[in-house]
C-alpha cells in the first residue's frame, strides 16, 4: 500500500490546514469592469477576443486563492464554450495551477461505456502519451458520472490507480430537480443516490486503490443537502473522500456540510465557487465585499476565499 491520490490530497489540505476548493467556473458577462471593460477585450462576440478575457481572470484568480487553499476544480464547459482554443486554455490554466502546488480537479463529469469511456479517460485525465504534447499535464482528479455502471466509470479508475490520480463519482447533486431521479426510493427502501453511493464504495476498495490514508483514489461528489442523509452516505463510503459542493451560492448549511466528514475531521473537500469568483458581483456576493473594496475586485475575491477557509476550518474543527 503506496501513496495514492487521496493522499496528496489530504497533505495538501495538511498543509493549508483546511479541506476546501475554489471552483474556476468563468463567464464572460460576469467579469470585473477591469477585465471586460478593458478596450482590447471588450468584445465578448469575439471569440479570441472573450477567451482572452476569460484567461486574464481565471490566471489572475488562481494566483488570488493560490496562498489560501489546497485545490482549484476547473470546469471545462466554461472553456470548450470557445472551441478548440478554449480547450487549449483549459489545459493551460490546469498547468498554472499545478505549477502554483495546488490539487487540481477537472470537473468534466465525463459518462459513457466501453471504448467511449476509455478515450474519454485517456484524454480528460491521462497524462499525453504523444511526443509533441509531453510538456501538457492533465488534472489530478476529475469528475465522472456514476449512472451507466462501473462499465462507464472503470477506465478511469485504470488511469487512476497507473498515474496516482483520483476520481470523483457523481452520487448526489445540488440542483434542486436532481432529486425526482437520485432520492426515488426502490423497493428495499432505499433512494438510488444510496444503491449508487454503495456501489462506489464497492468500487473504491478495488485492489490497489487504497491509500496510506485509508482512503481510495475513488471518491465521491456529495451535495450536503440534508444532515441525516448524509450522514448515512458517510457512513456507507468509509474509503471514499468527499467533493462537497454548493456551498456559497446554493446555501449549503455548515451543519449539512459537517455531516460530510468523518469523526476526525477528513474525509471531505468542501467546495465554493460563484460566492467567491464573483465576489466583487453584488447580484451574487451583495454588497459585503464591494462596499470593502470598491473598484477592487481581485481585493474582494481574496477576502470572500479567506472568509470561505475560516468558515469551513470552524465546520471541519466542530467534528473532531
Amino acid at each position: 500500500m503506496g501513496k495514492n491520490f487521496a493522499d496528496n490530497l489530504l497533505d495538501a489540505i495538511a498543509k493549508k490546514d483546511v479541506p476546501v476548493c475554489v471552483g474556476i467556473d468563468p463567464v464572460y458577462a460576469r467579469l470585473p469592469p477591469e477585465i471586460n471593460e478593458d478596450p482590447e477585450l471588450n468584445d465578448e462576440a469575439d471569440s479570441e477576443v472573450a477567451l482572452d478575457a476569460v484567461r486574464e481572470f481565471c490566471r489572475r484568480t488562481v494566483h488570488i486563492v493560490a496562498p489560501h487553499v489546497p485545490a482549484v476544480k476547473i470546469n471545462i464547459a466554461f472553456f470548450e464554450r470557445y472551441y478548440a482554443e478554449g480547450v487549449d486554455t483549459y489545459y493551460e490554466l490546469v498547468e498554472e495551477a499545478a505549477n502554483l502546488g495546488l490539487i487540481v480537479i477537472g470537473d468534466v463529469k465525463r459518462g459513457d461505456v466501453g471504448h467511449t469511456a476509455e478515450m474519454y479517460a485517456r484524454s480528460a485525465l491521462c497524462d499525453p502519451d504523444f511526443s509533441d504534447l509531453d510538456e501538457r499535464v492533465a488534472p489530478d482528479a476529475v469528475t465522472v458520472s456514476g449512472y451507466l455502471g462501473l462499465d462507464g466509470v472503470q477506465p478511469f479508475i485504470d488511469v487512476a490507480s497507473n498515474e496516482g490520480k483520483g476520481v470523483f463519482v457523481l452520487v448526489r447533486s445540488s440542483n434542486p430537480s436532481a432529486g425526482a431521479v437520485q432520492d426515488a426510493v426502490l423497493e428495499d427502501g432505499r433512494a438510488v443516490y444510496e444503491l449508487l453511493g454503495q456501489q462506489v464504495e464497492e468500487w473504491a476498495i478495488g485492489n490497489g486503490l487504497i491509500g496510506e490514508g485509508g482512503y481510495s483514489c475513488v471518491g465521491a461528489v456529495v451535495a450536503a443537502k440534508d444532515r441525516e442523509q448524509t450522514m448515512k452516505l458517510r457512513a456507507m463510503m468509509p474509503h471514499c473522500l468527499f467533493l462537497v459542493p454548493g456551498w456559497g451560492a446554493q446555501e449549503a448549511s455548515p451543519d449539512d456540510v459537517a455531516a460530510c466528514f468523518k469523526s476526525d475531521g477528513t474525509g471531505a473537500l468542501i467546495c465554493a465557487s460563484r460566492s467567491v469568483i464573483y465576489a466583487y458581483d453584488q447580484d451574487v456576493a451583495g454588497t459585503k465585499y464591494i462596499e470593502m473594496y470598491p473598484s477592487e475586485w481581485h481585493k474582494c475575491v481574496e477576502q470572500a476565499c479567506k472568509d470561505f477557509v475560516a468558515d469551513v476550518a470552524k465546520v471541519a474543527a466542530a467534528t473532531v
